[in-house]
């Protein structure tokens, strides 16, 4: 599951540059790790390295056209023509003004951030940016001309700037910024070692509408409440008993995948993964057979949807859905809340179907968790009959919407990057293939096979670095702070003011050369080679030994010491890491058993101008990147399914036979679909 709903910054639309003496230091030591960027030049005044970056002043029609690319171009070139100049004190009226408003005074230490702490942010950026005014944070200010990015994958955006500017820089849109860290150490810093000093800043806003307070965007005291109540709920008998309904969810998938293969079919893998997906937590969470394999769910699309207009309401610089009228008049909102009607009205059906269903006689068998006799194991269930939940309670809404969306949407992504990268990859594809032949063959999957499946797990930890899902974290910093250098090679570390907000991007760290050998080769035997570099200073690097048994991906923030965090660190990690791992996992091992899948783009490559003949990972110009939540292609993952035993594929039963619970009584036998 998600650890986090990932979203494009609000600041990604304007970038204005003005290099410090710390971003100079910091791109001398980039240039070790083999990332092409311009020498820092010795002085100011001589500054040139940052041309290439300089666009055209944008034009009438661009300002009527397209208005944030068009100030995003018109501040980028401003301050990089302005590089060239020394610090420029503002007009002696400014610091006076800043110093007699009362409501910009910034807030106290312990006290809850306000508009003077936001409003200091602000003051600060507008000094370095009109005033060439060296900023307290130490980190590069990043610029670019944006036209030409793809604001519907605003992490590629990051990328381009990390390559640029390396572990730590700092990205406008007006006044407002946000500071985007690449590093591990800082990662560390911020995750696991300084928790209780960053909140989730903006993404609490943008998800109020969908997701209220549920465990993703919650505040940090609501966040105990609610993964103490629901955190028992994932325990080992219950993942034991899920393994068996995602096995059971992949056997109503196969026939439909043999079905297209002996027909020489090319499928939307990417599609059918999102729906096994949304079968696996219909189950899991509500007891609910939603069928979308056999027939695409318009909770899917709509699930989607409204994670896109999130991301479209992050890259906003003003809430405009609060306005009163706007969602009257606006289409993309009226869609949005047409979508949001679907997934309540979804929802609290299941919630009646379930307490409908409910069989008392199993109460004392859910109660010792012996899952052998009880129909419904649901999460649902657990809550109301377990931990006394009131199914009325808005907060109870807002966790189960969350595990609905944020549940299906991580595992199909995972798939379908990880269906990508074998499709790529045939000796990769044959190794994991031999595994699975070897350890499970035809029959259902348990989770004791996962456990001793390690090259299985060695591709699902390598499609998650490589496209980690999510591929951004948002935090907000509620007090200052002093980040540890690391890899950034500024001096004495970046310096946080109150309210700066910031972000954490897995997949910038995920292909940044100096954590990782060759970073944009997909290569799932890395994770049996140790890798450290002390260039990062304070970082202990990825060693192998440090992985436990059992599930290791679900902890390889330890074992590469947070320079890979499939599912978050610290206390706010996802709480649902082993029942997708799993999820992901028992599906890998039903599917590779039986097929193969021949990528098969309708049109050829999405965007064939992103093709890099430098670089080895062609994902992103064959089949495009856009960001919903996490990483999705941009039209589908078209794939030939063939069978790898053509004429004698297995075909498993409805129901997992190491399953001792009583059948659905509908439960059908396996048989082609007509």
């Amino acid at each position: 599951m998600l650890g986090l709903i990932t979203l494009g910054p609000q600041a990604y639309q304007l970038h204005a540059p003005a290099r410090s003496p710390g971003a100079a230091s910091h791109h001398r030591a980039r240039a070790s790790v083999r990332l092409v960027e311009a020498e820092a030049p010795p002085k100011r005044e001589t500054a040139g390295a940052n041309n290439d970056l300089i666009p055209e002043e944008p034009t009438l029609n661009d300002w009527i056209n397209n208005m944030p690319i068009a100030m995003s171009k018109s501040l980028a070139r401003t301050i990089l023509l302005s590089e060239t100049k020394e610090p420029e004190p503002l007009p002696g009226i400014w610091d006076w003004f800043w110093d007699a408003m009362p409501f910009l005074a910034a807030g106290k230490k312990g006290e809850p951030l306000g508009l003077g702490d936001v409003a200091r942010t602000f003051k600060t950026n507008i000094e370095q940016i009109f005033g060439n005014i060296p900023a307290p944070d130490k980190a590069p200010l990043a610029a670019a001309d944006v036209e030409g990015l793809d604001f519907k994958a605003i992490f590629l955006a990051l990328k381009t700037y990390f390559d640029r500017y390396g572990s730590v820089y700092k990205m406008c849109f007006g006044p407002k910024s946000f500071m985007v860290v690449n590093d591990p150490v800082i990662a560390r810093h911020i995750l696991r070692e300084n928790p209780e000093n960053y909140d989730k800043g903006a993404l609490s806003l943008v998800l109020e509408d969908i997701m209220g307070k549920g465990l993703i965007p919650a505040d940090y005291e609501t966040w105990k409440k609610r993964r103490r109540a629901i955190a028992p709920g994932f325990h080992k008998l219950y993942l034991q008993r899920m393994v068996s309904e995602f096995g059971q969810a992949n056997a109503n998938l196969i026939p439909q995948l043999l079905k297209a293969a002996q027909e020489g079919r090319v499928l939307d893998m990417e599609e059918r993964f999102g729906s096994l997906a949304l079968d696996v937590i219909g189950k899991a969470v509500f007891n609910y057979e939603f069928g979308s394999v056999n027939e695409e769910s318009p909770v899917v699309k709509a699930a989607i949807r409204t994670l896109g207009e999130v991301e479209h309401r992050a890259l906003t610089p003003a809430p405009y859905w609060k306005i009163p009228g706007a969602n009257s008049l606006v289409p993309r909102l009226k869609e949005f809340n047409t979508d949001m009607n679907l997934l309540n009205d979804v929802l609290y059906s299941l919630i009646d179907k379930c307490l409908e269903d409910r069989n008392p006689e199993e109460l004392e068998d859910l109660k010792n968790k012996d899952y052998s006799k009880v129909k419904d194991p649901s999460m649902l269930r657990f809550l109301v009959d377990l931990r006394g939940e009131e199914v009325d309670n808005k907060q109870m809404r807002d966790d189960l919407i969350t595990l609905l969306i944020a549940g299906h949407e991580t595992t199909a992504a995972v798939l379908t990057w990880m269906t990508y990268a074998l499709s790529q990859d045939a000796q990769a594809l044959k190794t994991v293939q031999a595994e699975i032949d070897e350890v499970i063959g035809d029959r259902y999957a348990t989770f004791e096979d996962i456990e001793n499946m390690p090259e299985l797990q060695k591709v699902l930890a390598e499609t998650l670095r490589m496209w980690p899902a999510p591929p951004l974290f948002i935090r907000c910093a509620l007090e200052e702070d002093v980040w540890p250098e690391g890899g950034t090679g500024i001096e004495g570390g970046c310096k946080l003011a109150r309210a700066n907000d910031l972000f954490i991007s897995t997949y910038n760290m995920g292909r940044s050369p100096q954590l990782w050998e060759n970073p944009n080769t997909f290569d799932p035997q890395r994770w049996d080679r140790p890798f450290s570099n002390p260039e990062v200073k304070g970082w202990k690097g990825y060693d192998p030994n440090r992985r436990p048994k059992g599930l290791w991906v679900q902890n390889l923030e330890i074992a590469t010491d947070h320079a890979l965090m499939p599912f978050g660190a610290g206390p706010r990690k996802c709480v649902g890491d082993q029942f997708a791992l799993l999820e992901a996992a028992v599906s890998a091992a039903m599917l590779l058993r039986r097929f193969e899948f021949e990528l098969e783009m309708p049109n050829g490559p999405v965007k064939p101008e992103m093709l890099d003949p430098n670089n080895p990972d062609k994902s992103v110009g064959t089949v495009g990147m856009v960001s919903a939540a996490t990483i999705h292609t941009a039209t589908g993952l078209f794939c030939r399914v063939k069978e790898r035993f053509p004429g004698a594929t297995d075909l498993p039963p409805m129901q997992d036979p190491n399953l001792k619970a009583p059948a659905p009584d509908d439960a059908p036998e396996p048989a082609l679909v007509s």
